[in-house]
């Protein structure tokens, strides 16, 4: 076999990364002139960001998206998924008294300042992580949710794989600088979808100001981190973040009307440039484009009957509310769904399993797919109910 002389390898891979170097350009180029010019002037304060529509995930608007960067306390998105998760399965309750531990008390950082030996109620807690970012409160839950903050993080690096995250890693659940800790702007925008899946999360995220221990010595005034929440009408989250490395990050949510966005920056100089780049990106949003609602979230769609279930007749319900974005003046119409169940379902089902998808097309074309799911638990019949359920398909059928 004759060898390649050493000099043509180096011209060809000179050559070939130098084509592969132009044709990122040209995309790149390709993309920015395909931007309207308010889309332009988006975002100039930031090195990445992002623009959605939550029910659909359509992106409006986007800049260095998948470009990996530490995400600061943005980190604590998943970690409130986690909890959020943790409360809908019954693992931990909002009444329930947890004990802080030394370490969890230890954390640097934003803090609610909870002490060793402390008991503090899950409710507490939450608020403490999702409108003050305490480093504390969050490893205090994730602690009595893992039992360790190493096994939560591999909660946290798991939920993401399962969300399809490519470029996003953890190494704990505060956001603060650790080797290998990074996400990126359209991650963290997936990861706020995923949250805002739990309604219920906006209730504490939108609060501005409250009190940990009120009427105590120790009564601790809590005062969040997102000002927008006072300042720009219909936002209500979710989670900012600030490290050296990092700067200043926001992940905000706003509503309005039927419209729920979410809006991604990363790396701005300021807390003033940040919040600047998300309300333009908001009000970019809100003036450009507009929303049909189909289906809200547990809405009924379809039943199923399953031979040897306990119910014979299974109520399939969209896991989250479903709606249509368009540019607002777009005519709109030639939207159609398409219902799929899965086939071959098997005994037990739990609550809020999947067990199909709706999909909402146009022209033919895929626009979203929202898993359906059960709203109960479908547990197998018993022996006599069988029997009955046989013997009266029997008498039908003569």
């Amino acid at each position: 076999m004759k060898r390649i002389p050493l000099v043509f390898l180096v011209i060809f891979t000179f050559f070939t990364a130098s084509l592969i170097q132009v044709e990122a350009e040209e995309t790149n180029t390709k993309a920015e002139q395909e931007q309207t010019p308010d889309q332009l002037n988006l975002a100039k304060n930031s090195k990445s960001a992002i623009l959605l529509e939550r029910d659909t995930g359509k992106i409006l608007y986007e800049k260095e998206a998948h470009k990996q960067m530490p995400p600061a306390s943005m980190t604590k998105i998943m970690t409130l998924t986690l909890i959020m998760e943790a409360l809908d399965e019954g693992k931990i309750s909002l009444d329930e008294k947890i004990r802080i531990s030394e370490y969890a008390a230890s954390m640097g950082g934003s803090q609610i300042f909870l002490e060793a030996g402390e008991e503090m109620v899950v409710q507490d807690l939450l608020k403490g992580v999702a409108v003050a970012s305490g480093n504390d409160a969050s490893v205090a839950l994730a602690e009595r949710i893992a039992g360790s903050e190493q096994a939560f993080v591999k909660m946290m690096n798991n939920k993401a794989r399962e969300l399809g995250l490519e470029n996003t890693r953890f190494q704990n659940p505060t956001g603060l600088p650790a080797e290998g800790h990074f996400s990126t702007a359209y991650d963290m925008a997936v990861m706020a979808k995923e949250l805002l899946k739990h309604e219920e999360i906006t209730e504490y995220t939108k609060i501005y100001d409250d009190y940990l221990r009120k009427g105590t010595d120790d009564e601790f005034w809590l005062v969040n981190t997102n000002k927008l929440v006072k300042f720009y009408p219909g936002v209500d989250g979710l989670k900012t973040g600030y490290t050296s490395e990092a700067k200043y990050c926001l992940t905000a949510t706003a509503k309005k009307d039927d419209m729920r966005v979410i809006a991604v920056v990363l790396g701005s100089d300021t807390t003033k440039k940040r919040n600047s780049d998300v309300t333009q990106m908001l009000d970019f949003a809100f003036n450009h484009f507009d929303t049909k609602k189909l289906f809200e979230s547990d809405q009924p769609v379809s039943k199923i009957k399953l031979l040897k279930a306990d119910e014979e007749n299974i109520d399939i319900v969209t896991e989250e509310s479903i709606s249509v974005v368009y540019k607002k003046g777009e005519e709109l119409k030639g939207y159609t769904t398409n219902v799929q169940i899965d086939e071959n379902l098997t005994l037990p089902l739990k609550k809020g399993q999947q067990v199909g998808k709706i999909e909402v097309m146009r022209d033919g074309k895929v626009l979203s797919e929202t898993p359906l799911v059960v709203n109960k638990d479908i547990q197998n019949a018993g022996y006599w109910k069988l029997f009955k359920r046989t013997f009266h398909e029997m008498v039908k059928k003569g």
